[in-house]
């Protein structure tokens, strides 16, 4: 089953703009979308901040069951593959 994780971020060189990972299949597909009607774009450069607020959202939803344990270990085993 996908997981989609999305949030805001604001850069001072690219202003304020959404972020999409979903989560499919073992792989992890990253994209923004600046407005509301531009398309989604694949993200890059990918950082450790990224990584950090992925595992942020993925925690925060195991305690209310909307994440499986297994799922949200799955999500800690690709950061480690993509360090």
């Amino acid at each position: 089953m996908g997981m989609e994780f999305g949030w805001w971020e604001t850069t001072p060189e690219a202003g304020k703009y959404q972020v999409c990972a979903r989560v499919h299949g073992g792989n992890v597909a990253w994209t923004r979308k600046q407005g509301h009607h531009t398309p989604w774009e694949p993200l890059a450069p990918l950082t450790d901040e990224h990584w950090d607020r992925l595992l942020a959202e993925a925690e925060r939803r195991v305690p209310r069951r909307l994440l499986s344990p297994k799922q949200f270990e799955e999500i800690r085993r690709l950061r480690e593959q993509a360090r």
